[in-house]
C-alpha cells in the first residue's frame, strides 16, 4: 500500500487467540475480494496487530471509498465482532503497553491510572484517529505526551 493509504483501525475490548486473529484475517479477505465504491473494486488489505487491532488499508488511487463502502466495512466488523462476542467500535476503550503486555481500559479507567501514577507521559499508547498508512506507521503507537492521551495527565 502507498504511503497516503487512507486506514481504519478497529481495536478490539479484549485480546484476540491466535485462532480468531487468523479467523479474522481470512474474513477480511474474502470480503475485501467483494468490497467496491460506486461499483469499482477496492484494493486494500487488512491485517490484525498484536492480537487486538484490525486495520484495514485501501488504496484511493485505485478506488476512493465511499459512504455506502465505509458503511459495508462497518457493517463487516460489526458482523466479525457478533460472531467472536468482541466490541471493535467502543471509543472509549485506550490500549496501551504496560511492561511487554498490551492492556485496555475505559477512558475512566485510564485516567484513574495516571492519577495513581501507573501510567505517566512515556506509556506508550496506541492512536486509533490515524487515517492513512503512514501515519499508522508513525503516530499509532506513540508515547502519551505526544497524543490526545495526554490530556488524562491533568497538565
Amino acid at each position: 500500500m502507498p504511503a497516503d493509504a487512507r486506514l481504519w483501525v478497529f481495536q478490539s475490548n479484549r485480546a484476540l487467540s491466535d485462532v480468531e486473529a487468523r479467523t479474522i484475517e481470512n474474513l477480511a479477505s474474502q470480503f475485501i475480494t467483494r468490497w467496491t465504491s460506486h461499483g469499482a473494486k477496492i484494493t486494500a488489505c487488512c491485517s490484525v496487530f498484536y492480537n487486538r487491532f484490525v486495520v484495514f488499508a485501501i488504496d484511493e488511487q485505485q478506488a476512493q471509498a465511499g459512504g455506502c463502502s465505509i458503511d459495508s466495512l462497518n457493517g463487516f466488523v460489526k458482523e466479525l465482532g457478533q460472531s467472536l462476542l468482541v466490541n471493535f467500535f467502543d471509543r472509549l476503550q485506550v490500549a496501551y503497553r504496560h511492561e511487554k503486555e498490551i492492556l485496555s481500559c475505559h477512558l475512566s479507567e485510564f485516567e484513574k491510572l495516571a492519577q495513581q501514577k501507573i501510567i505517566d507521559e512515556s506509556t506508550i499508547v496506541f492512536n486509533n484517529m490515524v487515517i492513512s498508512k503512514s501515519a499508522f506507521e508513525n503516530e499509532w503507537e506513540v508515547p502519551v505526551k505526544n497524543s490526545w492521551h495526554k490530556r488524562v495527565l491533568g497538565s
